[in-house]
């Protein structure tokens, strides 16, 4: 069996104005979750899971599973329903921005030497650490980076640290943390700032104006004759 992409869906969308879950709300003209979808079909992974909110449907030709009360908790749900493959990617709904490059690029980067590979920007901002507003230190931003989905799993590896409570997993604010946690060896896969996740309005608008530029012809390409 090919890669399984894993798509978690579930999120709420407060932050965003939403009432409804992020996922679904249109952006460029569409639900975001199904820019993504595309995204993984185009890089040629066919069997898409998709963790859901209670009364959604996946989208057509993707599997759909109950999300969780906590975002690994979807991730197991989804990984429960993937199958048998031995690689899977993590994905979050709310990056609309991810590309086929993108996932192509995490794939040929997941060797036998590691165990995960997650998609992820450098950082370019100057970072300090505060204790309230009293600046503690600076942070070597050269060492730093800003981290994005998708994130590829051998599968043992990932169901392995799955299988933890579910208080451990509620900690967790990605799933590569918890392959770290246990000793595993994470790889960095160089990927552009514009693979952001929407969490507020202000993102959304920027990402309608990024699928706007893309969607655009490229310059000088060649008119009607």
């Amino acid at each position: 069996m090919g890669p399984v992409a894993l798509i978690v869906a579930a999120g709420r969308g407060e932050r965003l104005g939403s009432d409804g879950p992020k996922a679904f709300v249109r952006c460029g003209g569409r639900p975001m979750l199904e820019w993504s979808v595309d995204a993984f079909r185009a890089a040629g992974v066919e069997r898409i899971v998709v963790a859901l909110p209670a009364g959604y449907e996946a989208p057509a030709g993707c599997i759909g599973v109950s999300g969780g009360a906590e975002r690994s908790h979807s991730v197991r749900a989804a990984l429960g329903a993937a199958g048998d493959p031995a690689v899977v990617l993590v994905h979050d709904a709310a990056r609309p921005l991810v590309t086929a490059q993108i996932v192509e690029d995490c794939l040929a980067a997941l060797t036998a030497e590691v165990d995960a590979v997650i998609a992820a920007a450098a950082v370019t901002d100057t970072l300090k650490e505060a204790d309230g507003h009293d600046v503690v230190r600076t942070l070597d931003r050269s060492r730093l980076w800003a981290v994005q989905t998708p994130q590829v799993f051998w599968t043992a590896a990932l169901a392995g640290v799955m299988a933890q409570d579910d208080a451990v997993l509620a900690a967790a604010t990605d799933d590569a943390s918890l392959i770290e946690a246990g000793g595993g060896r994470v790889r960095v896969v160089p990927c552009p700032r514009d693979n952001f996740k929407v969490t507020t309005p202000e993102d959304l608008r920027l990402a309608e104006l990024v699928l706007a530029d893309r969607a655009r012809p490229a310059a000088g390409a060649a008119g009607p004759g």
